[in-house]
């Protein structure tokens, strides 16, 4: 039965949501270079972008905490706009300072997207079937990035020559984060949800900025989390390397805006598989992130090692002769499915690390917090990225050092699943701090906590 308060809509809304923001980011992102000739303007502002991201990430989830879903996704989404409008105007005017503040406003808006989404599909579905929500959000949001590279390629599709993005495909991407910015204001607060069985995703009754300040200072010293930076700090690296080396190196303008699509339509795919491994595998919950985390590294470990033999055929003092899916006949096979596999990995890597956190706490409080700190860390090693590739970093070496990065992630994904991952569904190890933010005579607040009542019906 359709319920507005059931986690099935409110997931499904806050996927719409950033179907229309970073969905249209990401399509914007993955031409490379921000759509431009020249790469610089985009990774300084991508730099800007990522260490302001890294810094409010790690906040987000507690400003999530004090303002509530709407104000803080409002917010948030809002600053998508500003982004793709800085190229419209670097598009005339070739000046770099706009971008780079609007890269570096949307880095803290991107925060408290991501921390309030993070809570949200982790939080508000029922602990069973949080790997079927998760893909159901990826896929949602990844099919903004699909239609936003059908816009990129449609309007691209017969500049093949070396050449920014036309006017217009800059101003359709920001009419799509305009309408993603006023869906924020459906989104229902955590106490409002209710699950099939009666439950609600929050045993909380109220926070303070003090309070939040001291639980996320206690991240730093959190084993589980400790053990989640390495995955989270690889997680968005590549993407520099995908977008700008290859799919900007390797292929012509229009190819790209193709490739794009392709990327996102992988990254559905494999959020689907890994999703039903994760929920329905096996009865051990244990036991399906196991099969899971290793399904994913095995993949990674192919996948990345066919980039590391494709890498040996150019470089930047050998560039390669850029390819079109017209014209280039079996050329241009190899490097798409490459490109393909690439987005089939994000995926499946990014939706499993998100299960394996969604098992570690049930509460939409705590897991807002681990999904800011989560993305705190994704941004630093995505600011590093884009610098390393301003400066020129060696394209080979840029491969080894992704590869390596998520070597090392697979194990301590899977250790933290040995260690804190408990086979019983809905039995999960929360952080007993949680319980006790119960302050004297909380003011009622229409976007905050309310608490959950001992016995709860659905609506």
């Amino acid at each position: 039965m359709f319920r507005y308060n059931s986690p099935l809509v409110q997931v499904s809304l806050i996927g719409l949501i950033c179907f229309c923001c970073p969905g249209m980011f990401n399509a914007l992102t993955g031409m490379g270079g921000g759509g431009q000739v020249d790469p610089t303007a985009a990774n300084n502002a991508n730099t800007a972008l990522y260490t302001t991201f890294a810094v409010f990430g790690i906040l987000g989830g507690g400003i999530y905490n004090v303002l509530g879903p709407r104000l803080t996704l409002f917010a948030g989404c809002s600053t998508y706009v500003l982004y793709a409008g800085s190229f419209l105007y670097y598009n005339h005017y070739h000046h770099q300072a706009f971008a780079i503040i609007a890269g570096a406003i949307l880095g803290i808006g991107a925060a408290l997207l991501w921390a309030g989404q993070g809570a949200i599909m982790t939080s508000y579905p029922p602990p069973s079937r949080k790997g079927t929500y998760i893909s159901l959000f990826w896929s949602i949001f990844n099919l903004g990035s699909v239609i936003g590279g059908f816009i990129l390629f449609i309007l691209n599709y017969n500049r093949t020559e070396a050449v920014s993005v036309n006017d217009a495909t800059y101003i359709a991407l920001m009419c799509f984060m305009s309408a993603g910015t006023l869906l924020t204001l459906s989104i229902l607060p955590p106490s409002s949800v209710v699950r099939n069985d009666g439950s609600r995703p929050t045993n909380v009754k109220y926070s303070s900025t003090y309070t939040e300040a001291i639980e996320i200072l206690k991240l730093f010293f959190n084993w589980k989390m400790i053990l989640i930076i390495p995955s989270a700090w690889a997680s968005n690296f590549f993407h520099t390397y995908q977008f700008n080396n290859v799919n900007k190196l390797m292929f012509n303008l229009r190819t790209r805006g193709l490739n794009n699509v392709c990327y996102w339509v992988a990254e559905m795919l494999g959020s689907i598989v890994i999703g039903y491994v994760l929920d329905f595998s096996f009865k051990s919950r244990r036991m399906r992130g196991f099969v899971g985390s290793g399904i994913v590294a095995l993949v990674g470990t192919a996948i990345w090692g066919g980039g590391f033999v494709n890498q040996l055929n150019y470089s930047y003092a050998d560039l390669p002769e850029q390819l079109d899916f017209k014209n280039s006949g079996n050329d241009y096979a190899g490097p798409f499915v490459l490109y393909f596999s690439y987005g089939l990995l994000d995926a499946m890597f990014q939706s499993t690390v998100f299960w394996v956190m969604g098992a570690l706490a049930d509460d939409s409080m705590t897991l807002s917090r681990y999904s800011g700190f989560y993305r705190g860390w994704q941004s630093a090693g995505a600011a590093v990225a884009w610098q390393l590739d301003a400066r020129k970093t060696s394209l080979l070496r840029q491969v080894v050092v992704n590869w390596s990065q998520m070597t090392v992630a697979y194990p301590l994904l899977i250790l933290l699943i040995l260690l804190a991952v408990k086979d019983e569904d809905g039995k999960v190890d929360v952080e007993a701090a949680v319980t006790t933010l119960k302050p004297s005579s909380p003011p009622e607040r229409e976007e905050g906590f309310g608490k959950v009542e001992e016995s709860m019906k659905p609506l």
